[in-house]
Order: C-alpha cells, then sequence, then structure tokens
C-alpha cells in the first residue's frame, strides 16, 4: 500500500486519549479561573482604596476636633480614627522626649515625640516633627498648651530589619506601648498625633519642624487588574487553540484512517488489481 505512509505522514500525532484531554481542561480551567479571580480582586482592591483615599482626603482637611478619649477609642474602630485632624489641650511632660529615625524631605535626622497631659490626666504622644541629630531641645514651656495635628496608629515593632532597642535609646518605628512603657507613662493613649506647623512653630526656633505627615496611598490595582485579566484572556485564548488544533487533528486522522481502509479494500477486490 504505498499510499499509506505517505498519508500517514500528513498527521503529526495521534489524536490525545481522553484521560489527557481530561486533564488538559482541568489545568485550562484551573488557570483560567486562578486568573480571572485575582484580576476580580484586584479590582475589588482597587474600589476599596479608592474609597480609603477619599476618606483620609477627607479628614486631612477637615476643621480639627477633639482627640478621642479611651471609651471613645474602645467604641470605634481604629482605621476610623485615622488621619484624623484633631486637637489636644493640655501641658508637656519634661524630660520625657523620645527621638525616633526619620528620613524626610529635610533629610535625616529624628521625629521628637514628647509626651502632652491632657485635662482629664491621660497622656498623648504628640510628634512634634523634624530635628537633626545633633539639635539640643530646649526645656518645654509651662502653663497649657494646645496642639492640632493629625492622628496617627502606633508603629510596633520597629524598622525594616531593625528592631526598637529602647535600653539603648534606639528607636526606629514611633511605637506608642514601648515608648510609653520605657518613659514611665500611665495611661497613654494607644496612638501618637503628629503635630502641624503651626503647633509645631510653638517651640520658638526653626525646629521642631512639623507638617511634615506624608499622606500618600500606593495605587497599582488597576494595573494589577489589567495584567491578571490579560493572563486569563491568554490562557482562554490558548484553550481555544489547543481545541482547534485537536479538532484539525482528530478531521485528519479519521480522514487517513478512512483512506487506509480504503485502500485495503480495493487490495483485497481481485476487480481492483
Amino acid at each position: 500500500m504505498p499510499g499509506t505512509g505517505q498519508r500517514g505522514d500528513d498527521v503529526p500525532r495521534s489524536p490525545r486519549g481522553p484521560f489527557a484531554l481530561a486533564l488538559l481542561a482541568i489545568a485550562f480551567a484551573c488557570g483560567l479561573a486562578l486568573f480571572a479571580s485575582l484580576g476580580a480582586w484586584q479590582v475589588q482592591r482597587l474600589h476599596w482604596k479608592q474609597d480609603l483615599i477619599a476618606r483620609v482626603d477627607a479628614r486631612v482637611h477637615a476643621e480639627p476636633v477633639a482627640a478621642p478619649d479611651a471609651a471613645r477609642w474602645a467604641a470605634t474602630p481604629a482605621r476610623d480614627h485615622e488621619y484624623r485632624r484633631v486637637r489636644l489641650r493640655g501641658e508637656w511632660i519634661a524630660g520625657a522626649d523620645t527621638r525616633v529615625q526619620a528620613v524626610t524631605e529635610a533629610g535625616a535626622g529624628r521625629w521628637l515625640l514628647r509626651p502632652l497631659r491632657r485635662d482629664d490626666g491621660s497622656v498623648v504622644l504628640v510628634n512634634l516633627g523634624y530635628v537633626p541629630e545633633d539639635w539640643q531641645a530646649p526645656a518645654p514651656a509651662n502653663g497649657p498648651v494646645e496642639v492640632t495635628g493629625l492622628l496617627r496608629l502606633t508603629e510596633p515593632g520597629g524598622g525594616f530589619l531593625r528592631d526598637n532597642v529602647p535600653a539603648q535609646e534606639r528607636w526606629y518605628s514611633r511605637d506608642v506601648a514601648a515608648i510609653a512603657a520605657h518613659r514611665g507613662l500611665a495611661g497613654a493613649a494607644p496612638y501618637f498625633v503628629d503635630a502641624d506647623a503651626a503647633s509645631a512653630a510653638q517651640a520658638g526656633s526653626p525646629w521642631p519642624r512639623g507638617g511634615l505627615t506624608v499622606v500618600r496611598f500606593r495605587d497599582n490595582h488597576l494595573g494589577y487588574a489589567l495584567t491578571w485579566f490579560a493572563l486569563a484572556l491568554l490562557v482562554a485564548g490558548g484553550a481555544w487553540r489547543f481545541a482547534l488544533e485537536e479538532v484539525r487533528i482528530r478531521r485528519r486522522w479519521r480522514s487517513n484512517r478512512a483512506t487506509e481502509a480504503n485502500d485495503a479494500a480495493d487490495g483485497d477486490n481481485p476487480r481492483a488489481r
């Protein structure tokens, strides 16, 4: 049957079996579902981040309100207070300043945190702002003061790959609980306040420099969503291409088998000789 081998060479491979097809179908379906779900999740994150940015922007530019006391703090989620403009009244606690490593637009230096005892006896750490490394702070003024600024959540633990070491006065994050424990500040609020520029200027010198809070949120969720959806489309396209190729191979295979059967029948038919 001289024509059989030639026709068989036109078919690159035999069709895949049901088990192999099932495994490939499951793989394509899982890949499509995974990438599509990741894209949908990033869309949800995008809406959440845009809502967060809008809420924080409204808080930052709103009129200051009284900083929350212990009861109000416990009754409301902490995230509802973050970056809210607040107002504090009280007296400075002398001799309890803490300097935390900082990198700002003014250069590398320290955040100067000073405790303020409020009229109700509670204590709030106030970040008066940036100071150079070698700057010596004068003694805080006696008497009542008023501070406005942004309420910030505590930063426990330390900085990147660097732990706070209170015993050595090495502070890499504004860890309110650790600072309060080290300074013996009973009744300290679980947050701190970034003083604005006007409040920090009460020191009567160029330092500390307040109002340097950076309110910026990374918002790359749209790009991530498009990437995941593009991968989902690639998987869908690959599955479609594979399905078409498998159909083509099966058609050619059946055609080739039918031709071989006809050739065999002709070879056994005496009249065909």
